[in-house]
């Protein structure tokens, strides 16, 4: 399954890839030469049209070769060409303005991305939409309140919201709906377990009720969902389904606790109190520390089992509301680990490649459709991120060059781009060497 489910998803994501640069290229009067499915030696193929369409050995891209864009870097990927030819035709891309050359070469990423909408709303609509079945509260971050709000920096941990306003709250999902959605004006938040009362003033704008439905963290219990290999947790053994309960002594009750008495102690060696099954145990771990000087933080390795959910059935409209908020949260998800990597607040083991992917493939595929169909689309959304890179031979880079064309009125020879391209393939190679070392290391427990 886990083989299967792989090429499947690869399959399809690079096809509805090259398939938008495709498109496009149509669109704009670009011929097209060759849509490769795969890099390197042809394995399987057929010519319509004008355009040779291929199956190609490595399945870990893709490529559409459009009449007159010079990209050597590519033909040798593709197992070599023909001296490309030095005569100008109607259909060639370089000859196209930048508007049209830029709109062929991002084309890939927006369908990746319209593909991810297109799922999401259609897992919704077919199957509901997925909420958290608590609405309890784990913590309260008190900078991100509008004003007016303050009061409800006062709720306790694990306080469970009965009701905003007249909404009766049964999810967090409702929570957040009487938030953004209800009339702005003062309201009262209830809450039960302990009893509270929290007069508010809902705000007018969509961006502060989403800032204050946002400050509210919802309850997730100090259980370990996940443990990750070669970190300080998988060094002392810790196990999936183990419950922290102290971190150097200090009682710990939800995941939030834990995280704060553990960010606060890097390089440090301390015992890790965990209940498993039951059973009280002791583990001494070495914390790793995470960026340098004031910012240093400490990190266990190990990622929360989520809350409980429920499923919520939902119409055409509400499907589609669901779809466009799933693929935004899941965009700036990606953007802010991307961003933690460079800054150096997400340790580079963290990134994974093809069994890293493979792994997680298996494992939603072994879930259920829905389940599947939901990581091809965050799969289809890290796609199309990692492609507007500006590294060269990724699109980023392509629209790099464009943008660089703009500025100086003029293209790059075509032995600049050659240059850089080849610079490019040598980043993205070291990238992918990097990548799957990670899974050799995790692969050995290490």
């Amino acid at each position: 399954m886990t083989i299967l489910a792989t090429i499947v998803l690869l399959g399809v994501l690079i096809f509805v890839h090259e398939l938008g640069h495709f498109w496009a290229a149509k669109s704009v009067g670009v011929g097209v030469e060759r849509f490769s499915i795969g890099l390197g030696p042809r394995i399987w193929g057929f010519e319509r049209g004008g355009t040779e369409y291929v199956v190609a050995a490595i399945p870990l891209g893709g490529y559409v070769k459009m009449q007159g864009m010079d990209d050597e870097v590519m033909e040798h990927l593709e197992g070599g060409a023909a001296e490309p030819s030095s005569k100008k035709q109607d259909g060639d891309f370089d000859s196209r303005p930048i508007w049209a050359r830029a709109f062929v070469i991002s084309a890939g990423v927006i369908m990746n991305m319209l593909f991810a909408f297109v799922v999401y709303t259609a897992v919704a609509a077919v199957w509901g939409d997925q909420d958290w079945a608590t609405t309890r509260v784990m913590a309260v971050d008190e900078g991100a309140l509008p004003t007016g709000t303050e009061a409800l920096a006062d709720i306790p941990p694990g306080a469970e919201i009965a009701q905003v306003g007249g909404v009766v709250t049964e999810s967090w999902n409702d929570i957040r709906e009487a938030l953004e959605r209800g009339p702005a004006g003062w309201a009262t938040v209830v809450t039960a377990s302990p009893e509270g009362r929290y007069e508010i003033l809902v705000p007018e704008g969509l961006g502060e009720r989403r800032a204050l439905a946002g400050a509210l963290q919802i309850w997730v219990d100090a259980v370990v969902g996940r443990v990750e290999p070669g970190t300080p947790a998988a060094g002392a053994a810790v196990e999936p389904g183990d419950r922290i309960t102290d971190v150097a002594g200090v009682a710990v009750t939800n995941w939030a606790e834990m995280v704060r008495e553990i960010s606060a102690r890097p390089g440090e060696r301390v015992d890790l109190g965990l209940l498993r099954d039951g059973t009280a145990l002791v583990r001494v771990v070495e914390i790793e520390t995470i960026g340098s000087g004031t910012d240093a933080r400490g990190r266990l390795g190990v990622v929360q089992l989520p809350p409980e959910t429920i499923t919520v059935r939902v119409g055409a409209a509400e499907a589609v509301v669901t779809g466009w908020a799933e693929t935004v949260a899941i965009t700036r998800l990606i953007l802010q680990f991307l961003g933690d990597l460079f800054t150096g607040n997400v340790s580079p083991r963290d990134v994974g490649s093809i069994g890293t992917i493979a792994v997680a493939s298996g494992e939603a595929a072994a879930a259920g459709l829905a389940t599947f169909l939901r990581f091809m689309a965050l799969f289809s959304v890290n796609l199309a991120i990692l492609n507007m890179l500006p590294i060269p031979v990724l699109d980023g880079g392509h629209m790099v060059f464009l943008g660089i064309e703009l500025v100086r009125g003029e293209k790059l020879s075509v032995k600049q781009r050659v240059r850089w391209s080849q610079v490019g393939m040598w980043v993205v190679l070291g990238i992918m060497v990097w990548a799957l070392g990670n899974d050799l290391l995790r692969f050995l427990g290490l």
